[in-house]
């Protein structure tokens, strides 16, 4: 029997993934004290693990969200590649420790293959140092910790040793419309979000730079630039050859939050949103939002790789090889030691697509989100963003709240609402691989179907 268990699964997981189409988006009158009561309690003994698959599924079923369908579009989701779905399988399989290449040769030269596939892909330095960190979230972090590590050795603070008690205060200058990741990176590497300089950001979303100008020219303190590469609500992209500019000249370094926008620098027909970019010193992006791998997938890139590496690698006697210099160390550029083997996937998506593939899907998300746009504002709805890419914000007067609940309770589509310059409002994000023209009209009849039933109560 447990020769035919990971069989089974794959064949549940291909159900699942067949059914994407047509299963609510997200659960219909979930019951979560059932969901509790059909997981059980912890039993005093074993039990057969065809049994305990059987009942896994059996409980969780009616809580699943088909995120990975073609009309789920809250939180730049996108939905794993075929290829990547199984290679996935096979990393799960496979059971590697992807730390170094003691632990798995495979994992380190994976890594090493994919990650510069995506560097040429994202118009970054070939020379700069990657780590395959769990989202945004990580490489926002290590981008940070690299950052942390040059700004104060330069200032003759070595951080690692000493710490950042009695070290010259950091000053950290970001806009007004940053991530809420890169506050909580503040947070976990010891600068505190007290350290911020906050900028105003354009209509847009952009940051400022004129104030951005005036900010850094009135501290000579040890400083590090936060840009953007698509602002989370509208997917504005912040003036990087002037941005960059003015934070070099005034010794800073440059992070570049990209965790979906970065992706514009795999299109020819987008690149120009990314212009300057790669003169920033560090990027983070996800590869589980438009490179469409599954969670959990990100990256970090560092254009100076021996910062990178002081930030976040060190060493053990029973970790070193024979060999060590032989392959590169995964684990020297990212938090973790023991981790999972996330090269995999995303090789295999990169394979599957190449290089058009990675820009058509880019693009084509793109044009979605313009139809959206455009067949919602021919209803009377107010789209308040210019569509630059994938993000559409959208507004229904004084009934936005309730058009949004009764479009998530329909089960059609999936959108998230968020709040824009004091406005609720919709936003939709538009990154999954399968989603067609077909599925952005159903969506939009879902809408407004919603909208009338609230004008109607």
């Amino acid at each position: 029997m447990a020769d035919d268990l990971l069989p089974r699964a794959a064949a549940l997981g291909r159900d699942f993934r067949a059914g994407l189409d047509e299963r609510p988006v997200f659960p219909r009158d979930l019951d979560p004290d059932a969901v509790r009561a059909a997981l059980g309690e912890l039993p005093d003994g074993p039990a057969d693990p065809a049994a305990v698959l059987d009942q896994l599924c059996e409980a969780v079923e009616p809580a699943l969200v088909a995120s990975a369908g073609p009309r789920y579009f809250g939180f730049v989701t996108g939905g794993s590649l075929e290829a990547a779905a199984a290679a996935d399988v096979l990393t799960t399989a496979w059971d590697q420790n992807g730390f170094n290449a003691l632990t798995s040769p495979a994992a380190a030269l994976v890594e090493e293959v994919a990650g510069g596939w995506l560097k040429d892909l994202l118009g970054l330095p070939p020379t700069a140092s990657f780590g395959f960190v769990t989202g945004a979230q990580g490489g926002n972090t290590v981008g940070l910790a690299a950052a942390r590590h040059a700004v104060l050795e330069r200032h003759g603070w070595d951080v690692e040793r000493q710490g950042l008690h009695g070290a010259p205060r950091v000053r950290i200058v970001a806009g007004s419309g940053r991530h809420a990741t890169i506050d909580r990176a503040l947070r976990l590497l010891g600068f505190g979000t007290d350290a911020l300089a906050e900028v105003p950001t354009a209509p847009s979303g952009s940051i400022d730079v004129a104030a951005l100008a005036g900010a850094l020219s009135t501290s000579d303190a040890p400083t590090i630039v936060c840009l953007q590469a698509g602002e989370v609500n509208t997917g504005a992209f912040d003036d990087f050859p002037t941005a960059i500019a003015a934070a070099h000249a005034r010794g800073a370094w440059v992070h570049v939050d990209g965790a979906f926008g970065l992706w514009a620098a795999a299109s020819p027909r987008l690149r120009h949103l990314t212009e300057g970019v790669a003169e920033a010193d560090s990027w983070a992006t996800d590869g589980h939002k438009w490179l469409n791998v599954p969670y959990d997938s990100g990256y970090a890139f560092c254009a100076h790789p021996a910062a990178h590496a002081a930030a976040t690698s060190y060493t053990a006697a029973y970790l070193v090889g024979d060999r060590p210099e032989a392959l590169r160390s995964p684990g020297d550029f990212v938090p973790d030691s023991s981790r999972r083997a996330r090269g995999f996937t995303t090789w295999a998506a990169l394979r599957q697509l190449g290089r058009a593939g990675v820009a058509e899907l880019v693009e084509r998300s793109c044009a979605l989100a313009r139809r959206f746009a455009a067949r919602l504002s021919e209803a009377g709805a107010e789209v308040v963003n210019d569509v630059v890419l994938n993000q559409v914000l959208v507004g229904f007067g004084d009934n936005t709240p309730q058009v949004l609940e009764a479009v998530q309770r329909s089960g059609e589509c999936w959108m998230g609402g968020t709040v824009w310059q004091g406005r609720r409002l919709m936003r939709v994000s538009v990154s999954n691989w399968r989603t067609t023209e077909a599925d952005v009209d159903r969506s939009v009849a879902a809408i407004l179907a919603a909208w009338r039933e609230v004008q109607g109560r």
